[in-house]
């Protein structure tokens, strides 16, 4: 498992169309509130026809957020471009240069074995250039996820593709919606989307593969008004932390402080982890009831998730003890 708050600080992604005019403002000033990080999309959300406009509203949103953090502080949330291939991203690393400072690193959507071969040494070269880290979170949303005779096959080549960067993977993040998108599924605001058999299998073939080693985030929820978005989004964020994902894609500001309280550390966890990180080395037994005699803790069964625990409370903060 990772073994550094990064991975786990991404939180809610608010996800924004690059040719956005409005979302420098919105950043410089604070709108959004703090704890969430940010997405530019020129892939989906933008028109063949517009991307380069958009690229120009890109560039121009960069330097003004830059140019602004320079002058007052801000919350300035880790920011990341969503490209269309390789080569939009070569372009952009090298047209973005001035502003370089303030990007985290890129999203590489639809991944495959094929655009993986051409991503990856990028990677290691836009790193090379910048004379830093560039991070990337790969999504998993490609049709041939549902090929049953090829998925596990596929998942573990990714993986050892992957793994001249797993540093620079900042977290493994899946498309829920188009991978609905492929079978003509639409969840409602009442339903989550692990009640869907072959989606929800899907995930949990990512997370057997990915889990161990890397942080996977959460599909996107749709819903953000209505009677039920928020309850609905509470329920799906319940049932993505049970099976093992860790943040979520957001689509409208409203669902950043859902998603960030729901990761939020209950203060009984924080204790128990941070009992069973600095158990007693001479200790001869490795069990023992926890301080509120509810349940027990055991130092190497439970040493993983203590550690995972320690980096939420981190990234997320507590939720104090009731009562």
């Amino acid at each position: 498992m990772k073994n550094s708050v990064l991975y786990y600080s991404v939180g809610p992604l608010l996800y924004c169309p690059a040719n956005n005019p409005t979302i420098a403002g919105s950043i410089i000033n604070q709108r959004f509130g703090t704890g969430f990080s940010l997405a530019l999309c020129l892939e989906d959300t933008i028109a063949d026809a517009f991307v380069p406009q958009a690229e120009c509203q890109l560039a121009q949103s960069l330097e003004r957020i830059y140019n602004a953090s320079k002058e007052r502080p801000f919350y300035l949330p880790k920011i990341f471009i969503r490209v269309r291939s390789h080569a939009q991203m070569l372009r952009l690393a090298t047209s973005l240069q001035n502003v370089n400072a303030i990007l985290f690193g890129f999203i590489l959507p639809k991944f495959t074995p094929e655009n993986a071969e051409r991503y990856i040494p990028l990677i290691i070269q836009i790193k090379e250039r910048f004379g830093r880290p560039v991070y990337v979170m790969p999504i998993f949303e490609h049709a041939w996820l549902t090929d049953l005779r090829r998925r596990h096959d596929i998942l573990f080549t990714l993986k050892e593709k992957l793994a001249d960067i797993e540093p620079l993977v900042l977290n493994i993040r899946v498309g829920g919606n188009d991978l609905c998108h492929l079978y003509g599924f639409r969840r409602h605001d009442t339903e989550s989307i692990h009640q869907i058999a072959p989606i929800a299998s899907i995930f949990s073939d990512i997370i057997t593969c990915y889990g161990t080693d890397y942080v996977v985030s959460g599909p996107v929820w749709e819903y953000y008004n209505g009677n039920n978005w928020r309850e609905g989004l509470q329920k799906e964020l319940l049932d993505d932390r049970l099976c093992g994902f860790t943040g979520k894609t957001v689509i409208h500001p409203k669902q950043i402080a859902p998603v960030i309280d729901c990761y939020r550390v209950p203060a009984s966890d924080l204790a128990d982890a941070k009992a069973i990180l600095n158990w007693d080395a001479s200790s001869p037994s490795l069990v023992s009831g926890n301080t509120a005699h509810e349940r027990m803790n055991e130092q190497k069964t439970h040493f993983n998730w203590a550690m995972r625990t320690v980096f939420l409370a981190e990234a997320y903060g507590t939720v104090p003890a009731s009562g």
